[in-house]
């Protein structure tokens, strides 16, 4: 068996086993590398010396993370949270509370959906915005394997379609540079979101599946603290919310301009504190707790670093796609669908869309040119066999975000409750749709 083929097995294998993400990363990661001809010194050093390559990734949410309990602090989120419960009080009635269901769904999806590529905050919200909303989705008993899904669709869809914010670094700064690296010639960064836009419509359809059939039917859950909506409400500074749009601004634009989250992050947040929302004697308490609430994210993405690393050294990528593609001939639909799948494995493995580009751009694009893929078809390939497993990984901070959220009452599971649902839902028909995308454009 193939090294990456039988890591990532292992470690889906113990995840669905409840086994603690990070656990299941550096087991399989290790046995991986025994299994590809290394020594086990060599494995665990392999995995060691790739925890460095997770560390920019896991200060960028520490600092994601400080600036959303800043935000918090601002009053923006219980500001929306309470509007959400005025319209909710009052209102019992089955009409009522469908259209209300509907209309929360669709504001949470622009909501993600914005934190991609107009607020820069990315996953971090959600731990802050969605437990005190968990109240109303306990009344209108509302699925939060739903709730996942919206959310997953959020996070992963305005970057392979939109190149503004996340979008931006996904499809010029990752994707089109490394299709120019490895010789593909003839593409421009304004054909990149044409290309993706049929996988992008993959991801529609599993989310309308998600809302309208899989979860629509109601689902109970236990009161608890989290799940009782009050309707007394905190007055809101109207001030902090001034400074709180100013601090936003701030961290777009200097993050578009610097490409970089930690230091857009940063700058929106001494915002906060020049502007009198977060007092400077405070800042230790709201970094300390920025961390903590993005402390696992940070660990799993540190741990998959480290898991990528092993695996770009077994060679297993390389031998996976060579084995493939000597065996199927010149069939050139069967060749679209294997590439898929492949980068289905690898991403799920790694955890990230935009660390896989790097690892298999380098075999796909010379491998879709000697196929007689064309352009727009091989970027369709790379785009979507990188973005396959973003929906679907345990190791995913577009699964891991969700979970975060719902999971504070202690009544929703990662892996069954979001992992699954959104590998159902977004990665079989994104492979049915990136196959549809490879072989008509």
């Amino acid at each position: 068996m193939n090294p990456v083929v039988l890591s990532v097995c292992i470690m889906l294998v113990l995840a669905l086993m409840r086994v603690n993400v990070v656990v299941a990363l550096v087991f399989s990661a290790i046995v991986g590398g025994w299994y590809s001809g290394m020594s086990l010194i060599d494995a665990v050093s392999t995995f060691e010396s790739g925890l460095g390559g997770g560390a920019t990734i896991a200060l960028s949410y520490a600092m994601l993370g400080t600036f959303a309990v800043a935000i918090s602090r601002s009053g923006v989120t219980d500001l929306l949270a309470q509007s959400v419960i005025k319209r909710f009080i009052g209102h019992d009635n089955q009409a009522a509370s469908t259209g209300l269901k509907y209309a929360l769904i669709f504001a949470l999806l622009l909501i993600t959906m914005s934190s991609q590529n107009i607020i820069p905050v990315h996953i971090a919200f959600i731990p802050i915005l969605i437990p005190p909303l968990l109240g109303v989705f306990a009344k209108l008993k509302l699925d939060r394997r739903l709730v996942a899904c919206v959310l997953t669709f959020g996070l992963i869809t305005p970057y392979m379609v939109l190149p503004i914010g996340f979008g931006g670094i996904f499809l010029n700064n990752i994707l089109l540079k490394n299709l120019h690296d490895n010789g593909l010639a003839g593409i421009t960064a304004a054909q990149i979101p044409h290309a993706m836009l049929l996988p992008g419509a993959g991801m529609v359809f599993g989310l309308l599946v998600a809302v309208f059939i899989s979860y629509r039917k109601p689902r109970e859950y236990t009161v608890s603290e989290y799940t009782a909506p009050q309707a007394e409400t905190q007055p809101i500074n109207q001030k902090h919310i001034i400074v709180s749009i100013v601090a936003i601004i701030a961290a777009l634009g200097v993050q578009l301009l610097s490409g970089s989250m930690i230091i857009g992050a940063l700058v929106g947040f001494t915002v906060f504190n020049l502007g009198g929302v977060v007092a400077w004697k405070d800042t230790n308490d709201v970094f300390t707790k920025g961390v903590h609430l993005m402390a696992m994210i940070g660990f799993i993405m540190i741990a998959a670093a480290g898991f990528a690393e092993v695996m770009k050294a077994t060679n297993g990528v390389e031998s996976l796609v060579q084995s493939l593609s000597t065996s199927i001939g010149d069939n050139k639909p069967l060749a679209a669908f294997l590439m898929l799948v492949v980068g289905l494995l690898v991403t799920m493995g790694i955890g990230s869309s935009f660390s896989t580009i790097p690892i298999i751009a380098t075999i796909y694009v010379p491998l879709a040119i000697a196929f007689g893929f064309s352009p727009m078809a091989t970027v369709a390939l790379v785009g979507t066999a990188a973005a396959l497993g973003d929906a679907g990984s345990p190791a995913s901070d577009s699964t891991l975000g969700p979970t975060s959220g719902l999971n504070v009452d202690g009544q929703h599971e990662h892996i069954w409750q979001t992992v699954v649902p959104t590998f159902l839902h977004y990665n079989l028909p994104l492979i049915a749709f990136g196959w549809l995308a490879a072989m008509t454009l």
